[in-house]
């Protein structure tokens, strides 16, 4: 196959997103870092630094032929899951969970390193085994035991929400590779039973529960957090309150650059500026859909389709939980969030979709 022009519409919706994040993120963090570090810079800094190489990354992914992950797969999903062992004993401990392994220069997070790796692990044993899901025990069933292994090594950690993407997005590519509907509908009394119990087994997820259901109960405990997105999202109007005018990143939504930096973007720049945030997201996603309908082959759709799962997912469960419309969780705004190695993934990803685009036909 002969490479061709990328998918321009989606490098620029990249892109945008991409600047439209690290401006949100020096508005969300400046006064955090004012307070913490005594300087207004501090986040936005580091966040910069990860742009670019990020930016470095996604180029190299955009010139790697993606069918040379057919060989690589193993080795990534082997190299995953030692990491996800080896953050359970050497990880660094923060509110309680082990998520971090610290390199000295930086922090590498595994679940994120293990959603990719999964992908592009489902991707090409299901494009060399076509029509495998038809049966459930010889065909679906080896596949939820690999989804099973890694959602109870991050459970360990714990890291419920990471949990929570990776099974969707395992779901979501068996789903468009076969599997039947019924078998999936199979799992469902069980996965709610677990669901459950790991939320009644856990002080913290049973709090977050409660919280959800009227998080006015305990406005100043485990309610705060929701409560004062609300506040910033209600204030924000229509035009909002301009760039760099927030009122809850004072203090009130703790770390307002990372996970609840949707509800400061409301807050700053109103409901225009969430629908053009959701918009760019739409975008990337329809973009996204179709480059997997146009690849070349199975294993480049199938890489598609998961990757676009993934950015979908995390996009849905993080402005659900800001607007109250789900139980609050740790989980990311892809490109918004400050975090070095969740925008490093990302971008990879990113150039991963622009090298399949490149081989894509009717574009």
């Amino acid at each position: 196959m002969k490479k061709g022009q990328l998918d321009f519409q989606f490098l620029i919706i990249v892109m945008s997103l991409l600047a439209f994040g690290l401006i949100m993120v020096f508005s969300a963090s400046s006064e955090s870092a004012r307070h913490n570090y005594s300087n207004a810079y501090y986040f936005i800094q580091k966040q910069v630094i990860w742009a670019v190489i990020s930016i470095i990354s996604m180029v190299f992914f955009i010139n790697f032929d993606y069918r040379r992950f057919r060989k690589l797969a193993f080795p990534i999903l082997f190299t995953s899951l030692l990491l996800l062992i080896a953050v359970l004993f050497i990880g660094e401990e923060i509110k309680g969970g082990k998520r971090w392994i610290n390199l000295g220069f930086s922090s590498v997070q595994p679940s994120e390193i293990a959603k990719i790796a999964l992908i592009i692990f489902f991707a090409r044993s299901l494009s060399n085994n076509p029509g495998i899901l038809s049966s459930f025990w010889r065909g679906l069933m080896p596949y939820l035991v690999v989804l099973g292994v890694f959602a109870v090594l991050l459970m360990l950690e714990p890291h419920f929400s990471g949990m929570v993407v990776l099974l969707s997005i395992g779901l979501i590519m068996l789903f468009v590779a076969g599997a039947k509907i019924s078998h999936l509908l199979m799992l469902g009394s069980p996965v709610v039973a677990v669901g459950w119990y790991l939320i009644v087994s856990s002080e913290y997820r049973y709090a977050r529960i409660t919280a959800f259901l009227d998080p006015f109960k305990d406005k100043l405990g485990d309610g705060w957090q929701i409560i004062q997105s609300l506040y910033a999202i209600g204030s924000g109007g229509i035009f909002g309150l301009g760039l760099g005018r927030s009122r809850q990143k004072f203090l009130y939504i703790p770390e307002p650059h990372n996970d609840f930096i949707f509800s400061i973007l409301c807050e700053e720049l109103g409901f225009i500026g969430a629908l053009l945030a959701i918009l760019l997201f739409a975008a990337l996603i329809w973009r996204g859909i179709k480059i997997a309908m146009t690849a070349p082959d199975t294993f480049g759709s199938l890489i598609a389709l998961g990757i676009t799962a993934l950015v979908a997912v995390e996009v849905i469960i993080n402005i659900a939980i800001v607007t109250s419309s789900m139980p609050v969780t740790g989980m990311p705004l892809p490109f918004f969030s400050y975090g070095g190695t969740a925008l490093l993934i990302i971008m990879s990803c990113m150039g991963i979709m622009l090298n399949i685009s490149r081989y894509s036909q009717n574009k």
